[in-house]
């Protein structure tokens, strides 16, 4: 890997960093005002809108400037959101506006990835973005644990800066504050990210025909027998993914009868397993062994059912761990798949924009549906079992519509394929 990487993970480090911490300063943000606990998901639903509604826009977005340079923009827009949080606006509404922010980046992060190394290395890549954001994700979820944890507050609200006074009276304003400086680092990283010389055709910019262009780039991937097949997969998981944040926190208030602050370090748990699993995919998994793996999402659908057993911390740990370790092993590869595959028949920008539309819309779906369960008070363990089968049958439907695709041709073979 090249130094213009590294750049490029650094800033991926540090932007989903704060966006992790600032996520769990928002959920007690939304307890300190006594709002109902289907407000709680739906803060990730409200980030997560963005990546649908502007999908057929950040695609040509992300083509049409340099890849760092957007990436330096949206990280803009996500300082905004979170000062807008400082300054007392709805913890809803100021992280849609981060959300919209990580809306335009991501098409950015990863589209840069094909345009600086070869096929062969996406795996490898993948696995390590993937691997470093799971760290930051834990560490941004301890942290945010850490930044609302009353001992730290007011050690946080004792310091004072010498001759400026920047108005910070509260634990919650402290947080922020915390969590505003992380996006700065992470927008000085994005300034030294490499112009990688690629140049795409002038992109469009009137509304209609973007949009028409990107129900186009949706059809070609859904219809390709590889596209389908990884773009299926990572769908489910990240929709997936998303819900279990929540299922873990009210799993473990309820049935280990932790608080907050000490939950949030549970989702770090999980998320040690996925950066384990995604290194292990990254060392193991070639690209063209990339559609093996999906057996492990079965794996963990089921793994997951059996945390209705569990009311002990210290058995919670490992299998929180083994969790991650097969939705790392399980979803790394068929990313880096889905990259490539989107690469081969369209522009980067455009692939992730597809890429991100379809995962979020499950995100924003299986949200939804856990509020709904919130509101309706179902009891934890049925929801679990609930998601855990879900996951398990959906991924088996998945293998089964590929066997078929094999069937009538080897599209496997099309792996490695050169762009056209």
């Amino acid at each position: 890997m090249n130094r213009g990487f590294y750049t490029i993970m650094a800033a991926q480090f540090f932007s989903s960093l704060a966006d992790n911490a600032l996520l769990i300063v928002a959920i007690s943000v939304l307890a300190s005002t006594q709002s109902p606990a289907w407000m709680t998901p739906m803060l990730k639903l409200f980030f997560v809108a963005s990546y649908v509604l502007l999908a057929p826009f950040v695609g040509a977005f992300a083509d049409a400037y340099p890849k760092g340079r957007v990436m330096f923009i949206t990280n803009l827009v996500k300082i905004v959101g979170c000062l807008m949080m400082f300054f007392s606006v709805h913890p809803l509404l100021a992280y849609a506006v981060v959300g919209f922010g990580a809306a335009a980046y991501s098409p950015a992060k990863y589209g840069i990835l094909t345009e600086l190394l070869p096929a062969e290395k996406l795996v490898a890549a993948n696995g390590w973005i993937e691997g470093l954001t799971v760290l930051s994700i834990i560490l941004g979820t301890v942290l945010g644990g850490r930044l609302v944890n009353p001992e730290v507050s007011a050690a946080l609200l004792a310091f004072d800066f010498p001759v400026i006074d920047f108005g910070i009276n509260t634990s919650h304003e402290a947080a922020l504050t915390v969590i505003a400086v992380l996006y700065g680092v992470a927008a000085l990283f994005n300034l030294r990210i490499p112009h990688t010389g690629a140049v795409y055709e002038h992109q469009q910019t009137n509304p209609v025909r973007l949009i028409t262009d990107f129900a186009n780039c949706c059809s070609v991937l859904w219809k390709d027998k590889l596209g389908q097949i990884s773009l299926a997969i990572t769908t489910l998981f990240w929709g997936a993914g998303a819900t279990l944040q929540f299922i873990v926190l009210k799993w473990a208030q309820e049935s280990l009868n932790m608080p907050l602050d000490k939950s949030a370090n549970l989702q770090g748990v999980v998320a040690i397993g996925i950066a384990l699993g995604a290194v292990g995919a990254a060392k193991i998994i070639p690209l063209r062994k990339s559609l093996s793996v999906m057996p492990m999402g079965v794996a963990m659908g089921l793994v997951v059912t059996t945390m209705i057993f569990i009311h002990n911390v210290t058995l919670a740990y490992p299998l929180l761990i083994l969790v991650g370790v097969l939705a790392g092993f399980f979803v790394v590869p068929m990313n880096a798949l889905l990259q490539h595959r989107g690469h081969v028949l369209m522009s980067a920008g455009h692939s992730i924009a597809v890429q991100n539309f379809n995962e979020n819309l499950s995100v924003l779906t299986m949200l939804g549906l856990y509020a709904l369960m919130i509101k309706l008070d179902l009891n934890v363990k049925t929801v679990i079992v609930m998601f855990g089968l879900f996951v398990a049958c959906s991924t088996y439907l998945v293998m089964r519509r590929h066997a078929a695709n094999q069937r009538e041709f080897d599209s496997v073979a099309l792996i490695g394929e050169h762009k056209h």
